[in-house]
């Protein structure tokens, strides 16, 4: 009770009014809700930067992928890949190692915390603390 006696006091001292002395009060916790969660936003989108690597095999060959994953500004990546693969024989040997090389943009949605790539149209997304990445169906694992 005395600590309302003496915002009321303060609130007489200063000229306000409660309502207003309110309203201040509930627009700079807005801000400070804005902030935190653009922050967080800020913060998750830069977490995303590295190197992601993938190991894949079928009955007809044998593959590493490798995705570095670039911030170029804002809420726009720059993806590139390699990947090395060995096509397999009838007998099942490896045959030689052939590369490829693409190059991706994707956009980061803070809303889903979801990167889309737009040239093939790949959904990107991450586990809570950016180790595993998952490009399409195809999960990677983070090295650096």
């Amino acid at each position: 009770m005395e600590t309302q006696k003496l915002n009321s006091r303060e609130l007489k001292a200063s000229g306000s009014s409660p309502l207003a002395h309110a309203f201040s009060r509930c627009m700079a916790a807005i801000v400070a809700i804005i902030a935190t969660v653009t922050l967080q936003s800020c913060n998750l989108a830069g977490k995303m930067d590295g190197t992601y690597v993938n190991s894949a095999g079928s009955e007809f060959s044998i593959a590493n992928d490798t995705l570095v994953v670039e911030q170029s500004q804002d809420n726009h990546y720059q993806i590139h890949r390699s990947t090395g693969f060995r096509l397999l024989d009838d007998q099942g040997r490896p045959g030689k190692l052939q590369y490829e090389k693409e190059e991706w943009t994707a956009v980061y949605d803070p809303g889903t915390e979801v990167l889309s790539e737009s040239r093939n149209g790949v959904v990107i997304t991450f586990n809570a603390d950016r180790s595993m990445m998952i490009a399409g169906k195809r999960k990677y694992k983070r090295i650096k």
